[in-house]
């Protein structure tokens, strides 16, 4: 296991260019991955429904996971900040097979918590994580 437990911001060219913020922290083999919501790569939210919006914000996710060498097998928990949890429960169908087809059988710790209002107003859902990440595929940005 690593033991320099020192910062690293994770910020993958994939992403919007974060202002304030990193889309994700690494110390030691431990991934905290910000929250993500639906933003496309020009900072607009996706077009569509829960669905659509899951499928790009845990995109976004596992896109900050992969690159430091994280697949879905190594998240340990999830949470799920959802506007309308009854919009979401209506439609766990429909993304359980986008969990699926994303991340296969990986079911880490989970939690759905309701609120208000996100960041961008028209956000349905924000997720983040925290991932372990074994020695043999940790691939940790510069400094």
């Amino acid at each position: 296991m690593a033991t320099d437990l020192t910062p690293i911001p994770v910020n993958p060219p994939g992403l919007p260019a974060p202002r304030g913020y990193s889309h994700g922290t690494l110390s030691g083999n431990t991934l905290h991955l910000g929250g993500q919501t639906a933003l496309d790569e020009d900072m607009n939210i996706v077009a569509g429904g829960i669905v659509e919006q899951f499928g790009r914000a845990f995109s976004n996710l596992l896109t900050t996971l992969r690159e430091v060498g994280g697949e879905p097998s190594d998240l340990v928990s999830l949470t799920l900040y959802l506007t309308d949890i009854a919009d979401y429960q209506a439609h766990g169908k429909q993304i359980g097979q986008v969990w699926r087809e994303l991340a296969g059988p990986a079911y880490p710790a989970m939690a759905g918590i309701g609120t208000t209002g996100l960041w961008q107003p028209e956000a349905m859902i924000e997720i983040l994580g925290v991932a372990v990440i074994p020695d043999d595929r940790l691939t940790p940005p510069s400094r």
